[in-house]
């Protein structure tokens, strides 16, 4: 069973069903029991970060989140899910993530590096660019898009976990792969086809 977590923010509903979609036994839960007895965990999430992280904390399950990924169970973070996992983010001040992957999670600047506007939010399709081959993007056709929705972004301190990036402005990392963690900047329950077959995969791993 897929436990997708239940914290309050925009956007789960349709990740389940999603998942559901495809196949996998999921279920939409703030339970802390019903996580923690999970095979895998989907943080997914639309929102501000620092609500975000307070929901978690006064629903009990960042500990169970953090438990789960220490013992190898895999987790998928969608976006919001994916910022949350590191270590702090400068989204209206400075904030503590969950510290499971060392980084920052930083705001587009709102100008290219040769001094071009850039429009924040990025909102839209844009393209994946692969690195290495991550289980999560097993069979992705080369130059696929995904949809994204952001103003926020991560900045790994360790670049090995980076899996994909995109080209907005700047390069960012849109996918992290570390042993049993994975993680998306864009949305695979909003990316049709080629989203399904991203939640397919994560469903799929052992």
């Amino acid at each position: 069973m897929i436990a997708v977590v239940d914290y309050g923010m925009g956007n789960l509903r349709s990740v389940e069903r999603a998942l559901s979609f495809v196949g996998a036994q999921a279920v939409l839960t703030a339970e802390p029991e019903t996580v923690r007895r999970a095979e895998k965990v989907v943080v997914p999430g639309v929102g501000a970060f620092q609500d975000a992280m307070s929901n978690l904390t006064s629903t009990g399950l960042v500990e169970i989140i953090r438990d789960g990924i220490a013992a190898g169970k895999p987790f998928l973070g969608i976006c919001l899910g994916l910022q949350m996992l590191f270590d702090e983010s400068e989204e209206d001040g400075l904030h503590k993530g969950l510290g499971i992957v060392p980084g920052r999670v930083v705001r587009f600047d709102g100008r290219t590096p040769d001094g071009q506007k850039l429009k924040v939010p990025h909102i839209g399709w844009n393209q994946l660019l692969p690195r290495g081959a991550c289980p999560l993007l097993s069979g992705m056709p080369e130059g696929a898009f995904f949809y994204f929705d952001h103003s926020y972004y991560v900045r790994p301190d360790d670049r090995s976990v980076i899996a994909g990036e995109t080209d907005y402005g700047i390069r960012f990392t849109s996918v992290i792969w570390r042993q049993n963690v994975y993680g998306t900047q864009f949305h695979p329950e909003k990316s049709q086809a080629i989203g399904l077959t991203i939640l397919k995969n994560f469903a799929a791993l052992r």
